[in-house]
């Protein structure tokens, strides 16, 4: 885990993303999955590029079963936006670094997202 992305669980889930002040790019993972990897440059290049408007954190699902199912997670790599501690976005599978950033966008204020559209 990278000093911008920090890894949550089961326990920490409620305190590090429910209670939030910022919004929180919540990203479901697991070691095994190939799609996961190929995900994560783009995942921590966003926690670092934005990481003043959103947090980035990663959940284990097979380590943290419970919130896993709690969000319905089926497919890996899902990534879902929670805001005031209620999930306003979600995406299965993996989207290229402007989907995601237009995703967040629509949430939270991101410097340069216009110029990163255009």
């Amino acid at each position: 885990m990278s000093e911008t992305v920090k890894e949550v669980t089961d326990n920490s889930f409620e305190r590090e993303v429910l209670q939030a002040k910022k919004p929180v790019l919540v990203d479901f993972w697991a070691e095994w999955c190939g799609p996961c990897r190929v995900l994560a440059p783009t995942i921590e290049a966003i926690a670092e590029e934005h990481s003043s408007a959103v947090s980035v954190v990663k959940l284990n699902v097979d380590e943290n079963p419970t919130t896993a199912a709690v969000y319905g997670i089926k497919g890996i790599p899902t990534l879902i936006l929670f805001s005031d501690g209620n999930e306003v976005e979600r995406i299965v599978g993996v989207a290229s670094k402007d989907t995601i950033v237009r995703t967040i966008a629509k949430r939270a204020k991101l410097e340069n997202t216009e110029r990163q559209a255009a």
